[in-house]
């Protein structure tokens, strides 16, 4: 018997349906489903796993944050404990009867490693089985079967890749964690959360908070004029300098405009506008932000596409269509989808098909594209929403060129020059499919050199100079990318993982005071771990080990070297680090200005002294004793918003696995829906007891 592993359930139940037809039957070995068949006379079983089925931790007399030196998790001994107990017992008794086992995991060092731990956990009741590996890059018939034809071997080096990151993740993560969460006792669910990756993420997204805290407008003026033509056509028209930072001298200019110009040049061109690069992770995150999807639903969604059978793997750096890609054929199968359907014939009817090609070519997984023709009423709308932006990406990528025409002209008026221009798209090519894709046309009227102009109004305006602008989840991810921090497959969970500790929220990202203090004290004192240069040095390291240059072994030796030199800095000042987060921690627990008439106190996050709930109390108590019910689990943050119908603060609770909820402390807002009054109705009390 055959034994295949595939990394979800899912995935294994296409699989053997792929392979087998129709002739596949399902069992249950302690309560995990087996799918069996034949196929050549040949005796098959596939088993889906959830992903990893080990995890890398400590021993148990490390598990005692207060006994044990944070430092001394360092060099301490680390296990591999399994998480997917009844997947195990399930594997290791089917694996027993096999002589071979096909690993068919997804192909990256993730994939890699669950695959190789998977193994191991399978060698450990079968010492004489045979182990190959099956790579493919889409569910579907064509590459199923190719892949199972001709499986390869594991490729160990990219699973210690893996395992190396697992290591140097925990080792980091858990030492830096208990140290900076025990120098300011904020311990179990209050723990202070620090890591090799998320840290310099999250500095980030509070370095550009503190630029835009810090940013001071500057002043500046513009002259913009309405002209006309003799027939009646008017366009805009502005100074040549665009932006005057001395008042004086705008307005001296302004003044000096008369009722009419001249047209003293025009100049004309066609451009290009080139069709967009093949999607990879990283961009597919961007244009999903761009739908109103969070990194995180984004993959998911990519995710639920591809075990389905519908795209190729999502989690991909390549932007780049191997030539064993036939372009052809896939736009062919999507003829068949009626919402595609003209698109499809637009690239078919081409003579010769020429891809768009990206920066980045890997020979891992392709770009990611359609595999199969999907029905919307087979798809929730978010999946067909997705769906249908791999598809136009996919088809536009195979398109010709947009052809854009400008125009630019050159005005005198008053003895100065203004500059006019407009463009319009003349030849639409792939942005005719592609609604993702904004362009506004701006019409010129048709002008010749030596034309008189009428001015029709003419404006002085004063502006200010904006601060930049914070980051949504799509260009984080896109900065991360280009910094190496994470890979394509942690990024948008790196993202997720900070808001789910209240580190920051909303999107764009905004960071709470608590992350503020944690990267200011970071740099202060130890500047190496908010920097992406150290992670990314690892990331290369890591990268050693999947091509054969370094051993796991060494790679996570220099890690624990350079979390040595750290530790060392930060024991000693301790007091100095523990004093600066605190005031972070205190000011995230203001939650606005207090309600009552007349008190000019901060409503704060308060714990009752008796009972131990969490309440909304003004620190002008007791002469104030304004207060607020507060759901008591969950994660709170505060976030210094107002409700838009009440005026009051607004709040966000966080529970694992759900939908962040945002709160208006008032009890009787005319915005709230009837279950949030009702709560509040039955909840509310004074408080009294803290």
């Amino acid at each position: 018997m055959k034994l295949i592993i595939s990394e979800k359930e899912i995935a294994a139940a296409r699989i053997a349906k792929i392979l087998a037809g129709n002739g596949v039957y399902d069992e249950k070995v302690y309560g995990v489903p087996v799918h069996k068949f034949k196929l050549n006379g040949q005796d098959y079983k596939v088993i889906g796993l959830k992903g990893h089925i080990l995890k890398v931790d400590y021993p148990q007399e490390y598990s005692n944050w207060f006994k044990t030196d944070p430092i001394e998790l360092i060099d301490a001994s680390i296990e591999k404990i399994p998480i997917q107990k009844k997947i195990i017992q399930a594997l290791k008794k089917v694996a027993a009867e096999a002589e071979e086992v096909i690993i068919a995991t997804d192909y990256d060092r993730e994939g890699e490693l669950i695959g190789y731990d998977a193994l191991q956990m399978a060698a450990g009741k079968n010492s004489q089985l045979v182990f190959r590996r099956a790579k493919f890059s889409a569910i579907t018939p064509k590459d199923i079967s190719e892949a199972f034809s001709r499986p390869g071997k594991i490729d160990a080096n990219l699973a210690f890749a893996g395992m190396a990151r697992q290591y140097i993740d925990l080792i980091w993560g858990a030492v830096l964690t208990r140290f900076i969460s025990l120098s300011t006792y904020q311990i179990k669910d209050r723990f202070l959360s620090v890591g090799r990756v998320q840290t310099p993420t999250l500095a980030l997204v509070v370095d550009r908070e503190l630029e835009i805290k810090d940013f001071i407008p500057t002043p500046y003026w513009e002259i913009n004029l309405l002209m006309e033509t003799m027939k009646g056509e008017e366009f805009e028209a502005t100074h040549r300098k665009k932006r005057f930072t001395d008042e004086k001298s705008a307005r001296e200019i302004f003044e000096r405009i008369g009722e009419t110009g001249v047209v003293t040049g025009i100049k004309d061109s066609l451009k290009d506008i080139k069709p967009p690069a093949p999607f990879n992770t990283t961009m597919l995150i961007m244009s999903g932000s761009s739908l109103g999807f969070t990194a995180s639903k984004t993959i998911n969604l990519a995710e639920s596409l591809y075990m389905n059978g519908y795209i190729s793997y999502p989690r991909t750096d390549n932007t780049v269509y191997p030539s064993s890609l036939d372009l052809k054929e896939i736009t062919g199968m999507l003829r068949s989808v009626g919402e595609f359907s003209e698109m499809a014939k637009a690239v078919l009817s081409r003579e010769r098909i020429t891809p768009s090609r990206g920066r980045k070519k890997s020979m891992d997984h392709p770009p990611i594209y359609p595999t199969s023709p999907a029905d919307m009423k087979c798809l929730s709308p978010d999946e067909w929403k997705m769906y249908e932006l791999i598809v136009r990406r996919f088809i536009c990528t195979l398109l010709p060129a947009a052809k854009l025409k400008s125009i630019s002209a050159s005005i005198n008026a008053g003895g100065e020059i203004f500059i006019a221009s407009g463009s319009t798209i003349i030849e639409d090519g792939w942005t005719r499919f592609y609604p993702y894709y904004k362009h506004k046309d701006v019409i010129m009227p048709q002008l010749k050199e030596g034309q008189e102009l009428k001015v029709r109004d003419k404006k002085l305006e004063g502006k200010e100079t904006k601060p930049p602008s914070r980051y949504t989840q799509g260009k984080l991810v896109e900065t991360m990318e280009g910094l190496g921090l994470g890979t394509k497959a942690t990024r948008h969970t790196i993202i997720q993982n900070l808001i789910s500790r209240g580190y920051m929220g909303s999107n764009p990202l905004q960071p709470s005071e608590k992350a503020i203090a944690v990267i200011k004290m970071l740099k202060k004192h130890a500047e190496k771990i908010s920097s992406p240069d150290m992670t990314s040095e690892l990331e290369m390291y890591m990268d050693g080990i999947a091509g054969g240059e370094e051993t796991r072994e060494e790679v996570v030796d220099r890690s624990r070297a350079m979390l040595r030199e750290v530790m060392a800095r930060l024991k000693n000042e301790k007091d100095e680090i523990a004093g600066e987060i605190k005031k972070g921690i205190r000011e995230d627990m203001v939650v606005g200005k207090c309600t009552n008439p007349g008190c000019d106190g901060d409503l704060i996050v308060r714990v009752a002294r008796k009972s131990k709930k969490r309440f909304i109390g003004c620190n002008a108590y007791p002469e104030c004793r304004q207060t607020f019910s507060l759901p008591q689990k969950g994660l709170l943050v505060t976030t210094r918003d107002v409700c838009k119908h009440c005026g009051y603060p607004i709040v966000k609770i966080i529970n694992k696995g759900k939908k962040p909820w945002e709160l208006c402390i008032n009890p009787e807002c005319p915005g709230k829906d009837e279950k949030y009054r009702n709560f509040n109705n039955k909840k509310q009390g004074n408080g009294a007891d803290s």
